[in-house]
């Protein structure tokens, strides 16, 4: 009797252990999420940037897998102004004056103002910022740059569960100046918005609701959820992301640019990608996304946990 009451406070210690496992450390450049001795992510505070140039914060890198390899790129050759877990517009208009291009960084910039970890609340830890955009093609009457929009996002980690774990981003955007407007790609392909840079293998596979997806050039519709998986994990283990879209996000489901070689994955918003929408400078556009890193999980168990996510 003993030996199982010894069991049994063992599992409860491990269990409590468990509860307490995720831990944020914010320091001066990046915050750090871990899970006991593993980490997990970190958020970019500080300006990050490559021979004097696509100088941006305001991004989740490194990204791990699992098994602990970085999942994520920053500042690849082909594309430089990609960066691991990132959300930006190519349309950035006052009325119909372009102010810069957050894509691809050019006359604008992110200024992190404040990072505060949040209350406590079971398992998971979370973060949320406090980011403002500005350009120097829109100045005061000194000269001194504008805020276009203030950015509230909350970055939430969960304990792994099984074999994955859960990282929900939500980005809260207002307006500072009227008539603000933000676009994709001023083309068929619309991109911009919530998008992932990560590794891609030789094997790489995407697969939705629907079913098993080829990549495409222009945005492909395949439902709220979207898998990529391949050989990411150390020595090749089979390992994935998958990016989970709420069913209350603005043109919802929205449609993906999917690349498998030497570019982003990304869930395209506004709507349609091309045309620029406004944003409020009272009511926050709201946008909501959970990314499930994990080393093997099927559709149907993926679109279970959407489902489940769908109703938060």
């Amino acid at each position: 009797m003993r030996y199982f009451i010894s069991i049994f406070l063992f599992l409860c210690l491990e269990n409590i252990a468990q509860s307490q496992s995720v831990s944020v450390q914010i320091q001066d450049n990046v915050v750090l999420f871990k899970e006991g001795k593993d980490s997990v992510l970190c958020y970019q505070i500080a300006n990050k940037e490559l021979d004097g140039k696509h100088k941006r914060s305001n991004y989740i890198h490194p990204l791990y897998t699992l098994d602990g390899k970085i999942l994520t790129e920053d500042f690849p050759s082909d594309h430089p102004h990609h960066r691991g877990i990132f959300w930006a517009w190519h349309q950035l208009h006052i009325g119909d004056k372009q102010i810069g291009d957050g894509w691809e960084i050019k006359d604008f910039k992110w200024k992190v103002l404040s990072v505060k970890e949040l209350k406590k609340k079971g398992k998971q830890r979370s973060i949320k910022a406090n980011v403002v955009w500005k350009s120097p093609l829109w100045l005061d009457d000194n000269g001194n740059e504008k805020p276009l929009v203030s950015e509230y996002t909350t970055i939430t980690v969960y304990p792994k569960a099984k074999n994955y774990r859960q990282i929900d981003i939500e980005i809260s955007l207002i307006a500072e100046e009227p008539n603000m407007r933000i676009g994709g790609s001023d083309d068929k392909k619309g991109y911009g918005g919530f998008s992932t840079r990560i590794r891609l293998s030789e094997d790489i596979a995407f697969t939705s609701s629907i079913g098993s997806i080829k990549q495409e050039q222009l945005p492909i519709k395949a439902g709220g959820w979207m898998d990529i998986s391949g050989s990411l994990g150390l020595k090749n283990a089979m390992a994935g992301i998958s990016i989970l879209s709420h069913p209350n996000n603005p043109g919802y489901p929205n449609p993906w640019i999917l690349r498998s070689k030497e570019s982003m994955q990304n869930a395209v918003y506004p709507y349609p990608g091309a045309k620029p929408v406004i944003l409020s400078n009272v009511a926050p556009t709201l946008l909501r996304y959970r990314l499930l890193v994990h080393n093997g999980l099927k559709a149907s168990e993926i679109s279970s946990l959407h489902t489940h996510y769908g109703k938060m």
